[in-house]
């Protein structure tokens, strides 16, 4: 992961924030705000790790009322037309109270499953209102969470064979080096990098970029990761699919549908397969136009594995490039199953069509990997992430194991 160190530009800010003992009266409070909250699975693993979220904020109306019907206070409609003093209205919070805003500003345009077109500048995007919000409430710390995408995707994308060295547009730098900006005119200390939520006890592969800021520049760091492929220990193994639905077997619950034809080819896909599993004479049929298209349309025909922890949880389980079916029935997996693979608790209530449910499900931050967010949060708030120590004995073992744990990679052998 990576520190940003503050612009000078917003010195003043800094400085008052440093000097201001007024936001000291504020230092026990864990208040939370919201924004983009769509079903909440951030905002829920939050509150798991300790914290209050007191106001969601969501311009889809059926996030909005997914929220209210769960109990949350909510201010819906587009963030662009809400002043900030309306979320600490609600929230009867002053400037420099709420220990947190956290949210994922809007990201198709960054998403590394759709193609990168034109200028890609955040400050023409929601992402400034996610700004705005934090430049005017002042809170303790944020959290913005997005595609892994945003990492590297340029301003001006333009396709290799037609770049131009002579275009000023196309020498703009990347989508993050503006948002790092950004948060940089505004005196915070910031850490990001991308984090796999598998890591964290979640079901599923799902890689987000994380960045996390601190109004008063304290130790902030990413959360360090609690599950691993190989442990001894199976509490902390990643979890799979089986030990997240199997006990939904016999369970019937909302279901999107397949057409016969493509029930028909799923059924001859084993557990864990996809279309390459097809007898080979059937393929370009099962295909159709796909066949011959570029790509690795992993997606087609895909059946879980209950062995094994989920692909990436999309907006919809039926569509014929994005399949996330059922590990032993020809069918996709359904509402409550991708609820429990996104970790929601199973009296969460979701309002809307199925398809509005599935997307819902779909955009959500998985619970878990909320949680570890908010504890390496609280971690830095209460400055007990550390165990010092005068003497520290076998420096290259430990700074090794370190290291791995950082990247969530394997510490086998070290």
């Amino acid at each position: 992961f990576r520190y940003q160190v503050p612009s000078p530009r917003r010195k003043d800010i800094m400085a008052a924030d440093r000097l201001n003992t007024a936001y000291s009266r504020y230092a026990s409070n864990r208040d939370v705000i919201s924004l983009f909250s769509g079903a909440m699975g951030l905002d829920i693993g939050m509150a798991k790790a300790g914290l209050n979220v007191v106001v969601g904020q969501d311009f889809d109306n059926a996030c909005v009322e997914t929220m209210k019907a769960n109990g949350h206070n909510v201010l819906g409609g587009d963030i662009r037309n809400i002043q900030p003093q309306e979320l600490l209205d609600i929230a009867g919070l002053n400037v420099g109270e709420p220990f947190m805003i956290c949210g994922g500003p809007p990201c198709q345009p960054f998403s590394t499953a759709g193609k990168r077109l034109g200028i890609n500048d955040p400050r023409g995007s929601l992402f400034m209102d996610f700004i705005r919000m934090i430049d005017y409430i002042r809170p303790r710390f944020f959290v913005m969470e997005n595609v892994k995408g945003i990492m590297s995707a340029p301003l001006k994308h333009v396709p290799t064979a037609e770049r131009d060295n002579s275009d000023p547009a196309q020498k703009l730098g990347t989508v993050l080096d503006v948002i790092l900006s950004e948060f940089g005119k505004l005196g915070y200390k910031t850490v990001y990098g991308l984090l796999d939520a598998v890591n964290y006890g979640v079901p599923q592969f799902r890689e987000r970029f994380v960045l996390i800021g601190s109004r008063d520049h304290e130790d902030i760091f990413l959360p360090i990761p609690t599950h691993f492929q190989t442990h001894q220990n199976p509490a902390y193994r990643w979890k799979t699919v089986g030990e997240a639905i199997r006990d939904l077997e016999n369970v019937k619950s909302e279901c999107a549908t397949l057409s016969p034809e493509r029930k028909k080819y799923l059924h001859m896909v084993p557990e864990g397969g996809n279309w390459r599993d097809l007898p080979e004479e059937i393929i370009p049929e099962a295909m159709g136009g796909a066949y011959t298209s570029g790509g690795g349309k992993v997606g087609f025909y895909r059946r879980l594995s209950y062995a094994q922890p989920s692909p990436t949880i999309t907006t919809s389980p039926a569509q014929k490039a994005t399949m996330l079916c059922h590990p032993k029935f020809d069918r996709p997996l359904s509402v409550k199953e991708y609820a429990r693979i996104q970790q929601f608790p199973d009296d969460w209530v979701f309002i809307g069509t199925t398809a509005a449910k599935y997307r819902q499900i779909g955009n959500a931050v998985p619970v878990g990997l909320g949680t570890a967010i908010g504890l390496a949060v609280l971690a830095a708030a209460e400055n007990s992430a550390v165990v010092e120590t005068k003497r520290f004995r076998g420096t290259s073992v430990h700074n090794k194991i370190k290291n791995a744990l950082e990247l969530g990679g394997n510490a086998i052998g070290y």
